[in-house]
């Protein structure tokens, strides 16, 4: 081949390696908030999109607003409720724009006074047990969150008013750890609770211990151990004594268990009784008084030092 053909092979080559990395969709960018997506009131925390190199232009949009920024990171130096809710980012190449990240909520925590998380039957439960884990609030939320120190989602639940329930069936050793819950409103998804005071959850294994020895079969009993007053005492023949003792403790017996036969059946009677009687009850219950959820707090002046702008046009795939 000659110098001129293999020069315009080449050339053709690039062209096609080109125009083929052109029609390619531009990778998709991260948008992360550190510390945590859940911030306290009054915190700072920072929102960052990260693309791949030689990025021209970020573009940092605040959901639901209409507005954006053209900036990679923003900083926030002390959290407010106008600050809270989802975001999520894109960026441009020469004339084309990536697709937009994964939508990223930030939410605002300490708006509301902290629930109680509590464990049933109790923090402490065996291996292959359930349990349920209890948040309770004195206000009327309708949502609930539950974390667990060093996952990175919660486990999400819809209840009464007044409390979630999130049941675990049959735990293994991996349930074991810290657990927190918040409480929020679903016309406020954003906007949370203070974090309830930590639960330690704790899975115990009791298939490595045993209870109360049992005596060796080899073992010879005590010359002290005396028999019960309910053992049956066997008569060594027809003239002995203790043929009578056998017939006075077989009498005994018998009463004692006609006796515990008869109040178990009253205690059995005064419990359906007051099983029907619940039940009755809780057909005409009528559900406590909804208490309001207190007032937010007032609105502050952006700390940003940004300003948001609002896009005449969007980029394309990136509907506002």
């Amino acid at each position: 081949m000659s110098p001129s053909r293999s020069a315009l092979f080449c050339l053709g080559l690039c062209l096609r390696q080109v125009i083929a990395a052109r029609d390619e969709p531009l990778p998709k960018p991260t948008l992360r908030a550190l510390p945590s997506p859940l911030v306290p009131l009054n915190k700072p925390v920072t929102v960052r999109c990260q693309g791949p190199p030689g990025v021209d232009l970020y573009r940092l949009e605040k959901l639901r607003s209409g507005k954006y920024m053209n900036v990679a990171s923003l900083n926030i130096p002390a959290m407010e409720h106008t600050s809270a809710g989802p975001y999520r980012c894109s960026y441009q190449n020469g004339s084309r724009w990536s697709p937009a990240s994964e939508q990223l909520e930030l939410v605002a925590t300490g708006i509301y006074e902290k629930p109680t998380l509590s464990a049933q039957p109790g923090p402490s439960v065996p291996l292959g047990a359930d349990v349920t884990l209890q948040c309770r609030s004195r206000y009327g939320f309708d949502q609930y969150a539950l974390y667990k120190k060093g996952d990175t989602g919660p486990y999400k639940g819809l209840e009464r008013w007044d409390r979630a329930n999130f049941p675990i069936t049959t735990v293994t050793a991996a349930h074991s750890g810290t657990y927190q819950c918040y409480g929020f409103s679903s016309s406020n998804p954003y906007l949370w609770s203070a974090p309830s005071d930590p639960l330690e959850l704790v899975v115990t294994d009791f298939s490595g211990t045993s209870g109360t020895p049992s005596q060796s079969p080899t073992e010879a009993p005590s010359s002290t151990t005396r028999p019960s007053r309910d053992t049956t005492i066997f008569s060594r023949g027809p003239g002995s004594t203790t043929g009578l003792a056998h017939q006075d403790y077989t009498k005994g017996n018998l009463v004692r268990i006609c006796l515990g036969a008869a109040i178990l059946l009253l205690l059995a009677g005064i419990l359906v009784e007051d099983w029907h009687s619940r039940k009755k009850f809780r057909l005409h219950w009528v559900p406590a008084v909804h208490r309001p959820l207190p007032p937010l707090p007032g609105a502050q002046k952006s700390q940003s030092g940004q300003d948001w702008g609002r896009p005449v046009g969007h980029p394309q795939g990136l509907p506002l």
